[in-house]
Formats: C-alpha cells, sequence, structure tokens
C-alpha cells in the first residue's frame, strides 16, 4: 500500500506534533516507498499509520536531541498537552504534602493529575513509583535508548485501561542496533551551579534479518550538580518587602520564647537584629522570623544510571521473540534549611534562662513559669536527605504472523524502589528537647563546648523510609487489519487481555522517624497492599464507505479490590477531498484507587503552607484563650492527617474530541482538535487551603487535642466532586522543500484551554483554575512549543521556543495591594548540528538563549521562594554541547 502525499501528511501532522519535523522532509522524498504495517499508541491493530485518526503527537529521538532535552521530563514538557509540574526542584521540601519524593519527576496531560496520565514502555507498563502508587518516576525512562515518544491526546481506557483518562505516553526504544555509538555531553551555565555531564555507550551486533538476531544494548551516566538559592538572585529569599512578600518561619535562631504565665512572647536578640540575613526581626511582636529559603537548593544534585538491553530473535520467518531488560538509578541530595524545633520547655534553672548566668539578656515581663522555646538550631546544619530510586523491569515476547493474524504477547516484571536516608542536619527530639531543659543546649545563642559536643550527640541519621511497587503481568493480542471487503476499504479486528498483579510495600522505620518531627514524616505508618486485574479488549476498524473510517474498540477491567468496569470508545475520520481530513472520538473512562488511596493509614504530617488557628488565631491576632501561643498557633505550618480511604469509589471519565487536518498545499499542514473531558468522584484530599480558608464550613476537619489546642486537620483521601475540562489543540506545519538555500521547516504546536472548572467536595460549587493559582497550581490558557529548522548538507540549525501564558498568583495571605499576576513565560534554544566527518557528529547550541529569568511568584506551595520552580528554568542562559561517534 502507498501513502498519498495527503495521507502522508495527516500522518505527520497527527503524529508530528512540535518536535517530528526532519521527519517531514525524509517523508517528503519519500512518498513511495512502500510502508509496513505497525502497532501505533491508541489502537492494538497492526496497519499503515496513515490510517489512524487519533490524535498522536510523535517526538522523535533526534529532535528532542536537537533541542538540548537531556531527560524524559524535559521531553514531554515541550509537550503542550503535559502539564507537568512535578520535577527534581520538587524533590527538595517534598511533594505538595510536605513529605519526601524520592526524586520522582510525573507525566501530566490535560492536568487532571498525574495519576490519570499512563506512562508505557514499548506499549507495556512500569511499575509506578512506590511513594504515590499513582504515577511512573520518568527518571527511570532510558532516554538514550529511545527512538520517539508517542503522546496518545485522547482518553484511552478502552484500549489500555486504568490511568488512561487524560492520555497516554509511550516511550519507545530503537529495534535493533548494529553499532557502537560514544556520545557525551555537558550543559554549562554561564552563572555558577546547575551543570550537568552525560556519557553513554551504545553497541550491538546481529542483522535480525539476515543472521535472525540483534543483541543491543546501552548504557547512560548522567549527573547534575546542585543549584542553591544563593546562586540565583530571584531565589535568595523569602522576604521581599516591594512586593509583599514575607515567607519566613517563627521557628528561627536564635529562639523565640512564649511565657505562658504572663503571656509575653518575645526574641533575646531581636534588639540586635535577630541574625541577618538568615533570620530578621519582627517590629509587631518583638520576635524573630527566619529566612529559610536562603538554605535550601533550588535544584538538588542528582546522578542517574541506566542500563537497557534487548535481545530480538527470528525464530522462522514469521517469528520474533524478544528479551528486554531495564535497569536504572536516580540518587538525589537535596537540603533544606536546619531542623526547626518547636515546643521546647525552657525552666527558671536553665543557666539559659534571660537574665540567668548564662548570659543571655534579660527579658521584661516573665513570670518565672518554664518558658515555651521555638528554636532552629544552624549549628546542627542544613537537614540533609539521600534519595535513592531504583528500578527493575523485565519483558519477555513474542510476535508474529499466523494464518493471516498479526498476534502480540508476552511476560512483563517491573519493579520500582525508593529509599530516603537521613544524611545531616536532623536531631532526636526527645534528646534534644532534654538538652534544652536540662540547661546544655543555649536556644538564644551559640553552643559553648558542652553545648556542642551535645548537639553533636543528638545527630540523627540513618534510613528513614522505603518503598516498592511491582507489576507482573501477562498480556496478548491478535489482530488482522484485512478481513473483509467494504466499500471504503478492508476491515480489521483486535482481541487481547491481560491478567497483571500488583504490589505494594511502604515502610517507615518509626526508629528514625519518630525522632523527627521536622521532617514531616514523624506520623507516617507502614502499609502495604496487592491486588488483581483482569482485562478484555476487542477493537474493530469498519471502513463503510470511501474515505471514512469507524473505530469501535471496548474494555471490561475487572479489580479484586475495586469492582468492574466497561469503557468504550468510538472514533470517526472522513476525507472528503485529498486536502481535508475530519475526526472525532467518544469514550469513557475509569481510574481504579490505588493500594495506597485504599490501604495508606493515617499518618500526620506538615501542612503545605503556613497558617493561622482559626479559634486561637484567627485572622494572624493571638487569641486571649489561655492556651493561645504565639509560637504554635500563628503563621506556621500546621498538621494535617492524611491516610487512605477503603470505601473509594473508582473515578469515571466521558470524554470526546472532534477534529479537522487541512492541507491547502503540500507545503503547509493544519490541524485543530477540540477536546472536552468530564470527570467525576476525583480521589484526592480536600485542598489545604480550602479548608483553613472556610472555617465555618470545615469546622468539623479540625481535630483538637483535650485541652484545646490544634492537633490536625482530618484531610484523608475522599471522591470529591467533578472536573470539567474542554479546549483546542492546534498544530501547524511549514516546510519549504529542498531550495538554492537548504531545507527550511516550521512547526507551531500550542494548547488553547477554555475552562478548567473543579469541585472541593461533592455536589459543592465549581472554581475555575485556568489562568488562576488554585488548588497548589495554575492551569495555563496557553501553552505552545514552536520550532525552526534549517539543514542544507552536513549543516543544520534548529531554534526552538516554548511559551506559557501568565497567571494570577496565589495571593495568600499577602495585602491586596500586593497582589500579583505571574507574567507571561517563553524560553529560546538554538542548537546547530556538523555532519561532515564520517561517523561524527557535533553538536553546540544555547538553552534559554535571552537569559530568561523566571518571573517572581508569591506562591508558598513549595520551599523554594520568589518564584515557582515547577515552570520556569533557573539556570538561566546554558552552554549546550555534544559530540556523537559511531563505529
Amino acid at each position: 500500500m502507498k501513502e498519498t502525499v495527503m495521507s502522508r501528511s495527516v500522518r505527520l501532522v497527527c503524529a508530528g506534533g512540535l518536535l517530528g519535523l526532519g521527519l517531514l522532509a525524509q517523508s517528503a522524498m519519500a512518498q513511495e516507498q512502500q510502508m509496513q504495517r505497525i502497532e501505533i499508541t491508541g489502537s492494538s491493530i497492526k496497519r499503515i499509520v496513515s490510517e489512524t485518526a487519533n490524535p498522536l503527537t510523535v517526538v522523535k529521538a533526534e529532535e528532542f536531541v536537537k533541542q538540548g532535552l537531556t531527560t524524559a521530563q524535559e521531553v514531554l514538557d515541550r509537550i503542550p498537552s503535559n502539564s507537568s509540574s512535578f520535577g527534581s526542584g520538587n524533590t527538595v521540601g517534598g511533594n505538595s504534602s510536605g513529605l519526601p519524593t524520592g526524586g520522582q519527576s510525573v507525566a501530566d496531560l490535560r492536568g487532571l493529575g498525574g495519576d490519570k496520565t499512563l506512562v508505557l514502555l514499548n506499549g507495556r507498563r512500569l511499575a509506578n513509583h512506590p511513594y504515590d502508587g499513582a504515577s511512573v518516576d520518568l527518571n527511570m525512562i532510558p532516554v538514550s535508548a529511545l527512538e520517539r515518544v508517542e503522546v496518545l491526546r485522547d482518553g484511552a481506557s478502552a484500549i489500555y485501561g486504568t490511568d488512561a483518562i487524560g492520555g497516554v505516553i509511550n516511550f519507545i526504544t530503537r529495534r535493533s542496533v548494529t553499532t557502537t555509538t560514544i556520545t557525551a555531553e555537558a550543559l554549562l551555565p554561564r552563572r555558577d551551579g546547575g551543570d550537568e555531564k552525560r556519557i553513554n555507550v551504545s553497541t550491538g551486533f546481529g542483522d535480525l534479518d539476515k543472521d535472525g538476531f540483534n543483541v543491543w544494548g546501552v548504557f547512560d551516566w548522567h549527573k547534575m550538580d546542585i543549584l542553591t538559592s544563593q546562586q540565583r538572585e530571584f531565589s535568595k529569599t523569602g522576604i521581599i518587602p516591594e512586593r509583599g512578600l514575607n515567607l519566613t518561619s517563627g521557628t528561627t535562631f536564635p529562639g523565640n520564647f512564649f511565657d505562658p504565665g504572663s503571656s509575653v512572647a518575645g526574641n533575646p536578640g531581636f534588639k540586635s537584629g535577630c541574625n541577618p540575613p538568615f533570620s530578621v526581626p519582627r517590629a509587631s511582636n518583638g520576635t524573630c522570623r527566619q529566612d529559610y529559603t536562603r538554605l535550601i537548593d533550588d535544584l538538588p544534585a542528582q546522578e542517574q544510571k541506566a542500563f537497557f538491553g534487548k535481545a530480538s530473535f527470528k525464530l522462522n520467518g514469521d517469528h520474533t521473540a524478544t528479551i528486554e531488560y531495564l535497569h536504572a538509578e536516580n540518587d538525589v541530595l537535596s537540603h533544606t534549611a536546619p531542623p526547626p524545633q518547636t515546643g521546647l520547655e525552657l525552666p527558671k534553672t536553665s543557666k539559659y534562662y534571660p537574665g540567668n548566668a548564662g548570659g543571655v539578656p534579660a527579658m521584661p515581663g516573665l513570670s518565672g513559669q518554664p518558658l515555651s522555646v521555638n528554636w532552629r538550631p544552624v549549628e546542627a546544619g542544613q537537614r540533609e536527605i539521600n534519595s535513592l530510586g531504583a528500578a527493575d523491569r523485565l519483558s519477555i515476547g513474542a510476535e508474529g504472523l499466523v494464518r493471516g493474524w498479526d498476534y502480540k504477547t508476552g511476560f512483563t516484571i517491573s519493579e520500582s524502589r525508593s529509599a530516603e536516608w537521613f544524611t545531616g542536619g536532623y536531631v532526636r527530639d526527645d534528646a534534644f528537647a532534654a538538652g534544652v531543659k536540662n540547661g546544655i543546649l543555649n536556644p538564644f545563642g551559640l553552643q559553648d563546648t558542652a553545648g556542642k559536643a551535645y548537639l553533636d550527640s543528638t545527630a540523627l541519621r540513618g534510613k528513614v523510609q522505603n518503598g516498592t511497587t511491582r507489576n507482573t503481568g501477562i498480556d496478548f493480542k491478535i489482530s488482522n487489519a484485512d478481513l473483509w471487503e467494504m466499500a471504503g476499504g478492508k476491515t480489521g479486528l483486535a482481541l487481547g487481555g491481560e491478567l497483571r498483579r500488583e504490589e505494594a510495600d511502604f515502610i517507615v522505620n518509626r526508629d528514625i522517624a519518630g525522632q523527627a518531627a521536622s521532617s514531616g514524616l514523624s506520623g507516617s505508618q507502614s502499609t502495604s497492599g496487592a491486588r488483581t486485574i483482569k482485562a478484555l479488549f476487542a477493537e474493530i476498524d469498519l471502513h463503510p464507505a470511501k474515505d471514512l473510517e469507524v473505530q469501535f474498540a471496548t474494555r471490561v477491567d475487572d479489580y479484586s479490590d475495586a469492582g468492574n468496569t466497561v469503557n468504550p470508545k468510538l472514533g470517526l475520520s472522513y476525507t472528503p477531498s485529498k486536502q481535508v481530513l475530519l475526526r472525532g472520538s467518544a469514550s469513557t473512562g475509569f481510574r481504579a484507587p490505588t493500594l495506597f488511596e485504599k490501604n495508606a493509614p493515617k499518618s500526620k504530617n506538615d501542612t503545605n503552607n503556613s497558617y493561622n488557628d482559626p479559634i486561637l488565631c484567627p485572622g494572624g491576632t493571638l487569641s486571649s484563650n489561655p492556651i493561645a501561643n504565639p509560637l504554635r498557633d500563628c503563621d506556621l505550618q500546621q498538621f494535617k492527617l492524611q491516610g487512605g480511604n477503603p470505601n473509594l469509589n473508582p473515578e469515571k471519565s466521558k470524554t470526546f474530541s472532534v477534529g479537522i487536518v487541512v492541507e491547502p498545499v503540500p507545503q503547509a499542514t493544519l490541524a485543530v482538535d477540540y477536546w472536552n473531558i468530564k470527570l467525576k468522584d476525583k480521589i484526592d484530599a480536600v485542598p489545604e487551603e480550602a479548608i483553613y480558608g472556610d472555617y465555618a464550613k470545615y469546622k468539623d476537619r479540625f481535630l483538637r487535642n483535650p485541652d484545646g489546642s490544634p492537633f490536625a486537620i482530618l484531610d484523608l483521601k475522599e471522591n470529591l466532586g467533578k472536573v470539567n475540562t474542554d479546549g483546542v489543540d492546534v498544530s501547524l506545519s511549514l516546510r519549504s522543500g529542498a531550495t538554492q538555500y537548504g531545507n527550511f521547516t516550521f512547526n507551531l504546536d500550542g494548547t488553547y484551554v477554555h475552562k478548567y472548572e473543579y469541585q472541593d467536595e461533592r455536589d459543592g460549587p465549581f472554581f475555575d483554575k485556568v489562568g488562576v493559582y488554585r488548588a497548589n497550581n495554575p492551569v495555563f490558557r496557553w501553552k505552545h512549543n514552536a520550532t525552526i529548522g534549517w539543514r542544507s548538507g552536513v549543516w543544520s540549525v534548529n531554534l526552538a521556543q516554548s511559551f506559557k501564558t501568565g497567571y494570577t498568583d496565589q495571593n495568600l495571605d499577602i495585602d491586596p495591594q500586593f497582589f500579583n499576576h505571574v507574567p507571561s513565560y517563553s524560553l529560546w534554544n538554538l542548537t546547530g548540528t556538523y555532519t561532515g566527518i564520517k561517523g561524527l557528529t557535533l553538536m553546540a547550541g544555547i538553552k534559554n538563549l535571552l537569559d530568561k529569568q523566571p518571573p517572581f511568584s508569591n506562591q508558598g506551595t513549595l520551599f523554594q521562594k520568589g518564584y515557582d520552580p515547577r515552570y520556569t528554568d533557573p539556570l538561566g542562559r546554558t552552554l549546550y554541547l555534544r559530540g556523537s561517534y559511531a563505529f
């Protein structure tokens, strides 16, 4: 079967997206070449690629290399439909719950959450990260082994089952390798910090067609140096008065005190200016505030290692067996400010009680009762966590052709592991508190010799937690694209199923975690779970009329712990002329609760932002209640009780899309697709911001100790309300063809979000977060990526831009006169490539060509302050060098 010019171009727009421009020119020269039937993401029927109507973006490996994209997260960030907001910067201080993330990076199509984007490797699942059990860690994807990435921008539960509500991302490795290639990369920022280095080696032997086998493998080493907050001006401080920003902590050095007998609060170091620049005076109450932003990382140090190997064997002319093995590691070392210690008791007998012999200045108004002290021992050093993530995956498969039917079957076992060690800064709470109470430790100044020795003895080191998730499964499918002839072509049919076992274990070392309230892990509990999933699916491809294709698919999934579900999908494509393709689809989807969402025990952890207790410190003013304590109740991180819910129902969705692809001339192709997703029974915890923002509504969630002091807010996983979102994807491709000045290409790939409304609770009001920071993040109205390419002989140049519109900032507890609007943000990358020496490819370029600094943000969700690290580049202008030699 041969492609027409239109069908080829339609395929490339459907499957080309932003980064597939190099393939356009190649295909134009080879339009008459016979094409092989292959299986593509979004369908189980092997077919010519141009026959599909699914909105598919294909990112070729050579294209993201040209843009200097060095990680899977960076590659996906160039896909406008992906709203990923979880990367290495989030490792610092943990996730939105304040818990360590293991260095995880997450994909998030349509902004619905990483748990609703299915990530595959060569069409099969990987084990999810063990700390949430809901999404794959992109750091485990072997970027150097990839041939392409296919992104299906459509609901696909009818084909793939759970997790595919937002879409599917399929990372596809090279099929075979017969050469040896050595590659080295370096990224050198203009300013200090954040350097990257990469070396990878791939080799293979055997021609699958001639020799009947091919064996190949690739080893990749990638190291990223630390970038501290002090190495960039925009992240140096959480105190920016001219922008109304004062994101600080009341647990500081020197320590603040509160006298419950006289209700006097203060700090002996207040008159001397506290400890600038790390802590600063608060004139309103004579205390000090810690500018903890000064002692954290913008980006942690990371070292990644990966090996991917594949062996393929021709059993005979129609049958092939394969074995794949992946091992990946991600070693992350992150730093935050020294450990805050709260509620310490300093008795009158201590020599460090103000006015005693220890040299601490006397303070007026003290009753003589023990003082309650909040203190951050800077001498203990920054808190340091070493996170080590690892993944192993073995897949054994067979595929071939029997009596006109393609078959594919395999056995896969995939495991994801992560573990955290306290390696610096943390102290044993009980021993530390005893040192203050016994008069050994000085909370208001540097330690003497005895105090320093005692402080060192309280150091808390060791493994604090680890987790494992494991997927074991078998799958099969058969398909035939040539069953019977209809008016418009032959009918295709696919049938298949899978049997999968999921297991998860999360282990907390209570001897370590229980001794470190400052880690956010002190209330964490171990948990485990397992379940079995069985599924059957069918897909039929009909051509009832000329140029009309009808695709119908349905899938039945049965979860041993969440029941069963049936999800159909209908797809249509119609080509009324050689210049126009019309397409559309409608489907339902579902996502079963993860093992963690159902089984996790209640754990008491820190809130994400700082809040005032609505009873004891309403509006930031300390109440007259005798138990009120400004060092506990006002403008501080509080606690929330988190955990799973065995009564959770699956999330369910309805998705439809309609689109048009036009090619008015062979050199130009435009695709426009409207998409609409309705989700109900969303699984999540009520945003803490909402709970603290409406005490009258959520007062039953405020749990208190017997004396009335705050214990935590109850914030377990539950089925919340609905999410309704819709928008338009746009893709424009222009190509010059061969000219006397070379080949030129232009591509624009963008996503416009019309609406993203959600409910915090069932039957509650809807909130629209398009262009507004709500529930811990914004949704961008418009995102696009654009590239201009030029190639002439052995030279090529690529200029790429990524762009995001602005949004209304979080503005949490900010004076209205300082309400901030984050402006639009764009980055430009420029690279040039030379291939004039046999086997050698040299590339040089500049990432963030215009040295764009992150715009100011007053978000308080993440530890980094002054900007939002999820959507911006903190490195600045960076030199990119790459050399590759194949022999």
